[in-house]
């Protein structure tokens, strides 16, 4: 049975509430599909798209592949054993920060888009004689839906961000996420690409904005921890790993 892990420094105040301890394993295996899905995707779009529909949603896949790649490099450097460091000891938490706001979001952005142009492709759907040409209308909204989870997944807790950043910060960044998201796909459906790649071009910086800063902020957090964290907590949280 694991036990609490110590909450009250030596100095008598309260120690930085540091995210849970995660299996590295499973968020290897998420890098790869993190990897190889929009990849697949991006090339799917410049084989059968129009480049006039292109947007920036070639560019967002690409941004989440290479995300991907990222985020594993910093999963791959967690370490809790002998010679283990500050940075060492977040490589995990940095990495779930790097996947979950450089490689899903962008891609929950792309994936709507996506798929309207796919539904629309004139190479795709080329028009047969007497072919009646079939509106998908709302169910085009279908793909937008996963922007829920992920929204759930965020402010209900699991993300990781939330031990970041304040709870109105949090909700804050979360609310700015859906609502680039459903600007840019608006403007891609209107046909305004240079207000999409505007909506786009700010949800991506300040998403690489927030993972700079909470990086710097849970090392900062762990250095905090360790120093004000005495021996006999340091041995319970080891056990409660």
């Amino acid at each position: 049975m694991s036990k609490v892990r110590q909450t009250i420094g030596i100095d008598g105040h309260a120690l930085p509430i540091l995210p849970p301890e995660r299996d590295p394993r499973v968020w290897a295996k998420l890098v790869r599909v993190l990897f190889y899905t929009p990849g697949f995707l991006a090339m799917l779009l410049l084989k059968a798209g129009e480049p006039e529909a292109f947007g920036i949603t070639v560019e967002l896949l690409m941004l989440s592949s290479a995300a991907a790649i990222v985020g594993g490099l910093f999963i791959g450097t967690e370490s809790s054993g002998a010679g283990a460091d500050r940075s060492s000891q977040i490589g995990t938490w940095s990495g779930a920060l790097v996947l979950e706001l450089l490689a899903v979001v962008p891609l929950l952005c792309a994936i709507p888009a996506l798929f309207h142009q796919l539904a629309h492709s004139r190479l795709l759907h080329a028009v047969a004689p007497g072919a009646l040409d079939i509106s998908l209308g709302a169910s085009e909204m279908l793909p937008m839906v996963a922007i829920l989870p992920f929204m759930l997944y965020q402010l209900a807790g699991f993300g990781t961000l939330g031990y970041i950043v304040g709870k109105r910060v949090n909700w804050a960044i979360n609310i700015g996420i859906l609502c680039l998201i459903i600007a840019s796909y608006v403007a891609n459906r209107e046909g305004a690409y240079g207000l999409e790649k505007r909506f786009a071009a700010i949800l991506v910086v300040v998403m690489a904005l927030t993972v700079f800063y909470g990086v710097l902020k849970l090392r900062q957090m762990q250095m905090t921890y360790d120093a004000k964290c005495s021996s006999k907590g340091s041995q319970i949280d080891r056990k409660a790993a």
